[in-house]
């Protein structure tokens, strides 16, 4: 290198006299034009101004030479010495492992750990990276190549960015393999990564906190138990808010908003927010059991996001039926708690607001196509049925749009599709997408999952969408709906839509198939009056026994034949119980219907005595489907959430893909465990 420092050096030292030595020739040759006499001289004065550039140019060379090759020791030692006493670790290595020089530095740091292996998988890693380097460019050689080497590695109690470049250093003529130099700086990162993990855990988080049943507390209690009740609430509240040193500021007479920093949120997670149980203790006369939703969220850029998204989060807790509390970390939701049952709400104010509401969009839209959810079943059906009533009745087109059925409603819509009216009214998925334009009222119903309706593509033609549901809310919902009527306490959609239709402004005549799908909705549902049968339930079959329905009728739409009785009875002889009081059972058979004939198997289990919960397995062919049934101790909602699927407490269902039976089976008994651990904790 300072060769070639010299060189080019001299090189424009040169250069310059040939120029001067040129111009002075030139000159000389002029003067001895015009002067002959002059040539004899000329030639003399340039011979000695040659001899003095080569004398002049010798001593400047001399002179040059030395004053670099005193800056290039001074560099070089200093480049040494800079080396050696490197202020953080510094190796050299080769690839295969062989290690060339350490520093002091290195030494020191290192003096009492192994750090073979981290340095052997370094190696390697350089190695494999070069190869690829050269496959990826064989254009270039090796030795071209000098990419950079980064590393996180935590080595002892410290934490390093390991930095370095790789050059060829000789040829392995055994294995006719390129050995490769690297040089490595070990930077210690330690106090940066804490520094940077103490923000992380300074970030706040927003939540909201609401009291789910406040309204009926305050409704069904005496006036000077009102404050007593509300004291011990808030101070519970807010001797939990303490222990993570946290703030809490009440909002409205039923609502909270809780600040907390992101490093206590694993303190609740492990604690699995036990304020939940400790609210559900305070003693109420009547027995009237008081329960929270609470929703945290530590995703936003600012605070107000964080707040915007807690309050997103708060109606799906709402929705799923409070006495729980969600968190949103990393982009998923944690769910905690869900165990009590749903409170019935007795005031029918909502129902009649919704109830006007509706028809007031279905006056502003073009036409009305109602849709339930995937594989179709009465309930579903049913409150179709009454929607397509109520809009005929304001005076629109109206469409129901069925795609597939459930084992059992096929007579039905068969049945219906007799009249003429239904025969156009419903329709198949390609004829929905035909009728839809974005001015289309579009009414789901039985559901609020996106991935769980009739027809998905139906979601993104139109912004006017109303969703009706009974179903506890899950993180799938549909977001963009205009009206939403989500009720979990309701037995079924067919409860809600009759509400619907009970409060309406225009005088609704419903046929005898419509009232016979409503009613069925209802029974179905509620297993002929047994689960989530509330006030309000028998208040709406009331309403629809008015109307004329045939209860014998609607009882036979829905009966098993002798075969199927034989395979629900087969399914029930072979369960096997687990953790004392849960009957779980296989139906093997691959059968299109089998999520029907598991729903029957696990409702006929549940009438056993001493099991209070059952889950039956069937074969849907590319998945295996999963029918979940409580009498209310056991939330079988929470348990089937955990193999992807929901619904309510004690009813509940999930479908798996990709995993046999057995699996699911097993991974099924580790979720009934985790849940009792849970409840244990």
């Amino acid at each position: 290198m300072p060769n070639n420092t010299n060189r080019k050096i001299f090189d424009r030292f040169i250069s310059k006299t040939k120029i001067y030595l040129i111009i002075i020739a030139i000159l000389l040759v002029i003067i001895c034009f015009y002067e002959v006499n002059f040539i004899t001289p000329a030639i003399l004065i340039y011979v000695l101004i040659l001899m003095y550039a080569y004398w002049t140019n010798n001593k400047r060379k001399a002179e040059l030479s030395e004053h670099i090759k005193d800056l290039t020791l001074t560099v070089d030692s200093a480049a040494k010495s800079t080396l050696i006493n490197s202020p953080f670790p510094l190796v050299i290595i080769e690839t295969d492992g062989n290690i060339i020089w350490k520093s002091s530095k290195f030494i020191h740091e290192f003096a009492n750990i192994d750090v073979n292996d981290y340095l052997n998988n370094i190696a390697k890693e350089i190695k494999l990276e070069v190869e690829k380097n050269k496959n990826e460019n064989k254009e270039n050689s090796a030795k071209e190549q000098k990419d950079l080497i980064l590393k996180q590695v935590k080595i002892g109690e410290k934490n390093y960015k390991i930095v370095g470049e790789y050059v060829e250093s000789k040829e392995n003529n055994k294995k006719k393999e390129h050995e490769y130099m690297t040089t490595l700086y070990f930077m210690d990162e330690t106090e940066y990564l804490e520094l940077q993990q103490n923000y992380e855990a300074s970030k706040l988080c927003v939540g909201i906190i609401m009291i789910d049943n406040y309204e009926e507390i305050m409704q069904r209690i005496p006036d000077e138990e009102k404050p007593i009740i509300m004291a011990q609430i808030e101070r519970n509240l807010y001797d939990w808010a303490t222990g993570f040193e946290g703030l809490i500021i009440k909002s409205e007479r039923d609502t909270f908003v809780v600040v907390l920093e992101q490093k206590y949120i694993t303190k609740l997670e492990e604690e699995k927010f036990h304020i939940l149980d400790q609210i559900k203790e305070i003693s109420i006369q009547g027995k009237l059991q008081s329960t929270l939703s609470i929703a945290i969220s530590t995703e936003g850029n600012s605070n107000y996001e964080k707040y915007k998204t807690a309050q997103a989060m708060i109606d799906i807790a709402l929705g799923r039926g409070g006495d729980q509390a969600i968190l949103k970390k990393d982009g998923k939701y944690t769910f905690f708690g869900g165990r009590a049952q749903e409170v019935e709400k007795r005031t029918k104010v909502k129902a009649r607001i919704v109830a006007h509401a509706l028809e007031e969009v279905i006056l502003e839209a073009e036409n009305v196509i109602v849709m339930g959810h995937a594989n179709s079943d009465i309930d579903a059906i049913g409150s179709s049925l009454g929607i397509y009533r109520l809009a005929k009745t304001i005076g629109k087109e109206a469409y129901i749009v069925n795609e597939t059925a459930s084992f059992g409603l096929d007579s039905f819509i068969e049945t219906a599709k007799q009249e003429e009216e239904y025969k156009k009214a419903i329709i198949g998925k390609q004829e929905a997408i035909e009728k839809i334009t974005p001015e289309t009222l579009l009414v789901v119903v039985d559901t609020h999952k996106t991935s769980y309706v009739e027809v998905p593509e139906l979601l993104e033609k139109t912004n006017k969408i109303v969703v009706i549901d009974h179903h506890r809310r899950s993180t799938d919902f549909i977001e963009n709906a205009i009206l939403t009527f989500h009720e979990v306490y309701a037995s079924s959609a067919c409860e809600l839509v009759t509400e619907l239709i009970e409060y309406s402004e225009n005088d609704i005549n419903l046929t005898e198939i419509e009232t016979e799908g409503l009613y069925a909705g209802i029974m179905m549902d509620t297993k002929n009056f047994t689960f989530k049968t509330g006030v309000r339930t028998f208040e709406a079959a009331a309403y629809l026994r008015k109307c004329g329905v045939d209860i014998i009728k609607v009882k036979k739409w829905f009966q098993s034949d002798l075969q199927t009785y034989h395979k629900i009875s087969e399914i029930i002889a072979n369960a096997e119980i687990v953790n004392e009081t849960i009957g779980i059972s296989i139906y093997n058979q691959e059968d299109a219907n089998c999520n029907i004939i598991c729903a029957k198997a696990a409702d006929e289990l549940l009438t056993i005595s001493d099991i209070t919960a059952s889950f039956v397995i069937g074969n849907l062919g590319e998945k295996v489907c999963i029918s979940g049934r409580s009498i209310g101790d056991i939330n079988v909602q929470v348990i089937l959430e955990k193999l992807g699927g929901g619904g309510h407490i004690t009813l509940a269902g999930a479908q798996v893909e990709g995993k046999s039976i057995e699996e699911v089976k097993e991974e099924l008994i580790n979720c009934i465990n985790e849940y009792f651990n849970e409840v244990a904790s």
